[in-house]
């Protein structure tokens, strides 16, 4: 199994009310719950407000798609629907 890493940049509108305690909530649970998951970290950039970045780690290309049917994931993703800008997704596979 290859692992795949991900890095998620989400640009938000301008309200940022409940999103710390969403991805507070969410981090949590992913790294009790969800297996495969080697890395989940999440970034404020510094330089551009509203926006974060998700550094994942997982076993696998599967389990990554585990992680997104995941109960926890589900309502994550509910409640920021609307508060989303965009949402830029990279996929990578280490090589070196």
């Amino acid at each position: 199994m290859k692992k795949i890493v991900l890095i998620a940049t989400l640009v938000l509108k301008d309200s940022r009310e409940g999103v710390l305690e969403a991805l507070t909530t969410l981090h949590k649970a992913t790294h009790q719950d969800d297996k495969g998951c080697l890395q989940y970290d999440v970034h404020q950039d510094i330089e551009k407000e509203n926006t974060y970045v998700f550094i994942e780690t997982w076993g696998s290309e599967a389990l990554l798609a585990a992680h997104m049917e995941k109960e926890h994931y589900k309502v994550y993703k509910a409640f920021m629907g609307d508060k989303l800008k965009s949402i830029t997704l990279q996929k990578l596979e280490k090589i070196l």
